[in-house]
């Protein structure tokens, strides 16, 4: 399996957009591209996240309701 390094076709959304499809702070998403938890290209010095990374971090964060205990 290998990354997808060509971002010819990639849509970026900046980190105020990403938060506000996530529903979290601004620091949250900073974190997660810092971590490596979202991927991002750096753009001078403000950061740009694929489109497609913010869909599969969703995708990987869904919880699955038969793993709980109750």
């Amino acid at each position: 399996m290998s990354a997808e390094t060509n971002f010819s076709n990639a849509r970026f959304m900046t980190v105020a957009e990403v938060a506000e499809v996530l529903r979290v702070s601004k620091m949250t998403v900073y974190r997660l591209v810092h971590s490596g938890e979202l991927p991002a290209v750096r753009f001078g010095r403000s950061f740009r996240v694929p489109e497609d990374a913010v869909s599969q971090y969703l995708k990987g964060a869904v919880v699955d309701g038969h793993s709980e205990t109750a």
